[in-house]
This record gives C-alpha cells, sequence and structure tokens, in this order.
C-alpha cells in the first residue's frame, strides 16, 4: 500500500494536506487534515484515513510540501492574446478515474458559466507577475507545481485561471516560485466531494440538503474554492459519524 500526500490550501497559520492510500493503482480513500504546519496537518489526514480504512496502511507518505501536482487532462487553447474557453467543454466535475461512475445527481446539475474573455485576468496576472520580479522561468516552475504543466497558454480553465491570479497575489516580491503555495485545484475539490458524496451513499435530495443547511445554496457550482473546501471537510465529517 502506498500513502500520496498533497497539500491542497495554505494561509497564514492554516494548512490542509490530503492523503489518499493506493493499493496497486486503484485509490482505497483518502482523508484531509488541517493544521497550522503541513506537517501537523499530514499526520491528522494520516490518523484520519486509518480511521476510515479500519487499518494502518504500511507506507510512508512523500512530503506534503512542495506538494506534487496531478497533470490535468486538457486540450491546449490556440495560442491567441485571449485565452477562450473551447466551445462544449465541460466544467470542471468529473471524478478522478478511481470513482466508479454513477447516474448524475440533480445536485450537480448545471455547467458552470466561464466568461469568453478572459483579458482583464490576463492582464492583471502580467501586473503581479512583474511587482514579483518573477521571468518566464519562475513562472514556468509555479505552473508546474499548480498545474502540471510549465505553461500559461494551456490553462483552460477560468477556475484555473482565477486561482493563479488569486494565489500570485498574495506572494511577496522576490518570492521563490519552487516553495511558494499553490491555488487550490477545483477539479481536484470536486473530485473528492463525489468520492465522498458515493462513500455516504447519499442521494440527490440528501446531498442538496445537507447543502442549504450549511451554505443556504442549492448547487456545489455556486460556492467558492474555499467554500467547496470546507463543503469537503464537513462530509468527511459525516463519514467518520457513519456506523
Amino acid at each position: 500500500m502506498q500513502l500520496k500526500a498533497r497539500l491542497v490550501h495554505a494561509e497564514t497559520g492554516r494548512r490542509v494536506v490530503r492523503v489518499s492510500a493506493w493499493n496497486q493503482g486503484t485509490c482505497l480513500g483518502s482523508a484531509l487534515g488541517e493544521a497550522e504546519s503541513a506537517e501537523v496537518a499530514e499526520d491528522r489526514a494520516i490518523e484520519r484515513l486509518q480511521q476510515r480504512l479500519g487499518a494502518t496502511p504500511a507506507a510512508t507518505p512523500a512530503p506534503a510540501t512542495p506538494p506534487p501536482a496531478a497533470t490535468p487532462i486538457h486540450t491546449p487553447p490556440a495560442r491567441n492574446s485571449v485565452i477562450r474557453r473551447p466551445s462544449g467543454e465541460a466544467a470542471e466535475t468529473s471524478a478522478p478515474l478511481e470513482v466508479p461512475p454513477r447516474p448524475e445527481l440533480p445536485l450537480l446539475e448545471g455547467l458552470e458559466q466561464q466568461p469568453d474573455d478572459w483579458s482583464d485576468e490576463l492582464a492583471a496576472l502580467d501586473v503581479q507577475l512583474q511587482r514579483l520580479g518573477w521571468g518566464r522561468d519562475q513562472e514556468s516552475i509555479f505552473l508546474q507545481r499548480a498545474f502540471g504543466h510549465p505553461s500559461r497558454s494551456r490553462l483552460t480553465s477560468y477556475h484555473d485561471l482565477s486561482a493563479y491570479l488569486k494565489a500570485v497575489q498574495q506572494l511577496s516580491p522576490g518570492g521563490d516560485p519552487a516553495s511558494a503555495p499553490v491555488p487550490l485545484r477545483r477539479a481536484d475539490l470536486f473530485a473528492q466531494c463525489d468520492q465522498m458524496l458515493l462513500q455516504l451513499e447519499w442521494d440527490a435530495s440528501q446531498g442538496r440538503a445537507f447543502l442549504e443547511e450549511h451554505f443556504q445554496l442549492s448547487s456545489r457550482q455556486q460556492l467558492s474554492d474555499e467554500q467547496l473546501l470546507h463543503f469537503n471537510m464537513l462530509l468527511e465529517a459525516e463519514l467518520f459519524q457513519t456506523p
């Protein structure tokens, strides 16, 4: 059995680490841990994962910092001055390969609306990179860590671009791209959410009621990345309470 650790959120005084257990290419489960440091958050995630699996994993996970970035499956857009979402592209709600297919729930209905023109965000990103003193090489290092590729032109999701912009806005000039906190990956958050909903065996009405109870919203698409992370942690707490 192999454990994989990933730092999924970092801010002042708060780190969230996801640890997943794998056996011969199959994901057996995952858990989140939250603490002031990545190391303590990782230990908490391992402890929760052990409780969920009912056994102690035999492998030691790789360090959560810097986190490995999973390679997203995207078709690169044309190299234009404005990056546009390809026509008909689905929102980032697909589950990872280890999650078995299931009927789509009404809770997840509707694609997230993404603007066609991203020029304002791209211009703001250029300003932030100049402020940080990052050139193309530094940006490539950060993109590789965060999104699994070194080129901004391969960002085909508006949410990924927005998360990238928000992340660099929070960095100080001269920061090291090899150790700077990477942004939340919305696709990863949705995938983990899907997995936990399956484990809870909730139908659409249960999932929607839980969402409305905690966020007064009827769809996960309406959640910000931080809210979606919190929603996942609430679902995980429900898993531990399930006999």
